[in-house]
């Protein structure tokens, strides 16, 4: 369980609260204005943006001062964090040993987890060698060597084509189920909402608000969410 508890996030005369509670292994949009606090939301949850109120916290445990890589989240960011001087095995393995002194075990996880992304024979190439569907796959396979109870991701897949972010989204949801993990992702997208998400955050006017069933919310949107989607 994912719960924010009465959180405020103050930067430089933005205000945003937060109230509510998500379940491991649930997949959840987040969606909003540009501007209201979609990022900044999942940013605090992560623990890059400090709060200026309340408590977070992961299975019953307070995170909400706790650094970024003490939090069980795997993070994905729009630019897929990919380091050009390393190849795309070693990418991968970051997220298993920062130090990259990987055992013969854990290179054979990150050669599953490569293939498992459709990157099977990818490894000795550099970032700058692949697609931008290729890179973002590389950058889920780190995600999925570090086993965690949570996906985080702010719009990884922005970049690319309608078909293929369908086509990783449906990646991220068959790597979710296959791990039990939970997925919070930052979409402008309403159908991305619909593709993966089981319910939605809607960001809007400083407020976080609890998530709501996708279709549902998304079927009959609130006056603000219609305003959003036009």
């Amino acid at each position: 369980m994912l719960s924010l508890t009465d959180v405020v996030i103050q930067q430089d005369g933005f205000r945003l609260s937060a109230d509510f509670s998500i379940s491991t292994g649930q997949r959840v949009a987040v969606i909003g204005p540009s501007g209201a606090g979609k990022s900044t939301l999942v940013n605090a949850i992560c623990g890059f943006v400090d709060v200026s109120a309340g408590t977070i916290a992961l299975q019953g445990t307070d995170i909400t001062k706790s650094m970024p890589s003490e939090r069980d989240m795997a993070i994905l960011f729009q630019d897929n964090n990919l380091f050009a001087h390393l190849s795309i095995a070693q990418n991968v393995g970051l997220g298993i040993r920062p130090a990259m002194r990987l055992s013969v075990a854990e290179n054979e996880v990150v050669a599953h987890a490569l293939a498992r992304v459709g990157l099977d024979g990818f490894g000795t190439r550099k970032p700058g060698a692949l697609s931008g569907g290729q890179q973002s796959r590389a950058a889920l396979a780190r995600a999925l060597v570090q086993s965690k109870p949570w996906m985080i991701l702010d719009e990884p897949f922005a970049a690319l084509g309608p078909a293929l972010r369908a086509e990783m989204l449906d990646l991220v949801a068959e790597v979710a189920t296959e791990t039990g993990a939970g997925v919070l992702m930052v979409t402008h997208a309403p159908e991305d909402a619909r593709r993966i998400a089981d319910t939605v955050i809607f960001v809007a006017d400083g407020v976080a608000h609890a998530p709501v069933v996708t279709a549902e919310l998304l079927d009959n949107p609130p006056p603000a969410l219609k305003a959003y989607l036009g």
